[in-house]
């Protein structure tokens, strides 16, 4: 089956996250083409959506100065995937504890930004995350924490505290899956979610 992809490209790492979801894809027998978002109208179309990290104060900013937010909105009612990573979900969840942030409120959950240092206390670390038999290689770099949950799962912890939720079809993650090669957590957020409507295989 094909399938369209989406990232929204205003910031982060927009290539990689694209390499990630076609990489996903073939494990689990798709075929995907990824397009990159600047502008309205092209997440409608989107089976897929993925909002890599950044700066959270300029995403949300140009998410809804170009009209991406509330498409990111439907898509997400729609029951489609999203997976939203490191500023991703600051600007997805509830809460991101910043009045510069408009958050998208797709994430039931507040976070705290840079819970885990700066840059220079940016970090790797093996993450047992639910659905995954063995663990992750997370790369963290100046990552949110996720301070309480509300009908978000947990799917993973650091240091005690979550690092990666699921809520309904959207999985946000403090750390960046798209900067190793290992492409396990865009599939868990597209093709292993039983809160999408997508065909999906056994899980891995």
């Amino acid at each position: 089956m094909s399938l369209t992809a989406g990232v929204v490209a205003v910031q982060g790492d927009v290539s990689e996250h694209a390499t990630a979801i076609e990489r996903a894809a073939r494990s689990h027998g798709h075929e995907v083409v990824v397009h990159e978002i600047r502008e309205s109208g092209v997440v409608p179309d989107c089976d897929l959506l993925a909002m890599p990290g950044g700066e959270s104060t300029t995403i949300s900013r140009l998410i809804h100065g170009e009209g991406i937010a509330p498409e990111i909105r439907d898509h997400v009612a729609a029951g489609k995937p999203l997976l939203a990573t490191c500023a991703g979900l600051i600007v997805a969840s509830s809460d991101a504890g910043d009045d510069r942030v408009d958050e998208l409120g797709v994430i039931d959950a507040s976070v705290e930004r840079n819970a885990f240092g700066r840059q220079k206390d940016s970090f790797e670390a093996p993450l047992t995350v639910a659905g995954l038999d063995d663990p992750f290689p997370a790369v963290f770099i100046r990552a949110p924490a996720i301070d309480a949950v509300g009908t978000a799962d947990v799917l993973a912890t650091w240091d005690d505290r979550p690092v990666a939720v699921r809520d309904g079809p959207v999985v946000g993650t403090a750390f960046h899956p798209e900067l190793t090669t290992d492409s396990r957590i865009h599939g868990l957020a597209f093709f292993e979610n039983d809160a999408t409507e997508l065909p999906l295989e056994e899980s891995r």
